[in-house]
């Protein structure tokens, strides 16, 4: 069935999908195959008593592109290109100064508040997990990484550091 119709009506089909997408022969190509699914979907769509099968595909195309068009449209900045865009660079020495400005932080904060920092952000401990390597109560550590992050925010803000 999906021969015969291809057959009898792609051509036509195709034109017109080239059409809906402003020239763009590889999205009229996707249209063409969506729109050839969707009638392998719904044959019932395609019974001759019903009418022209060509009028049915025609308009499920043109739904379709409609679909597509909102989508894309939806999302913000989308670019269509044929150029490859540009590697960024990114400065090794701006991740040097951070790294170097959150170690002197860190050695302002008292040792019970670096160690609960260092084993929940760093290592990436679970609240459990870092109690069990400190040796403490859960609850501990819970409100040792609370009051620690407010302690650490207050000497970012000390040294100059916004957020």
């Amino acid at each position: 069935m999906l021969r015969a119709l291809h057959a009898e009506h792609g051509d036509a089909l195709f034109g017109y999908a080239v059409r809906l997408c402003s020239g763009d022969r590889q999205r009229a190509e996707d249209l063409v195959q969506e729109t050839l699914l969707r009638a392998w979907q719904h044959p019932d769509a395609l019974d001759p008593t019903r009418g022209s099968p060509r009028a049915w595909l025609f308009t499920t195309a043109r739904r379709l592109a409609i679909d597509a068009w909102r989508r894309r449209a939806a999302r913000v900045g989308e670019v269509i290109t044929d150029a490859v865009p540009d590697v960024p660079h990114f400065d090794e020495a701006d991740r040097a100064v951070e790294a170097w400005t959150m170690a002197e932080a860190l050695a302002r904060l008292s040792p019970a508040h670096r160690e609960v920092i260092i084993e929940c952000f760093y290592r990436g401990r679970s609240v459990s997990e870092a109690a069990t390597a400190l040796g403490v109560p859960d609850g501990t550590v819970k409100s040792r990484t609370h009051y620690a992050t407010r302690a650490l925010r207050l000497i970012l803000e000390e040294m100059g550091v916004t957020r």
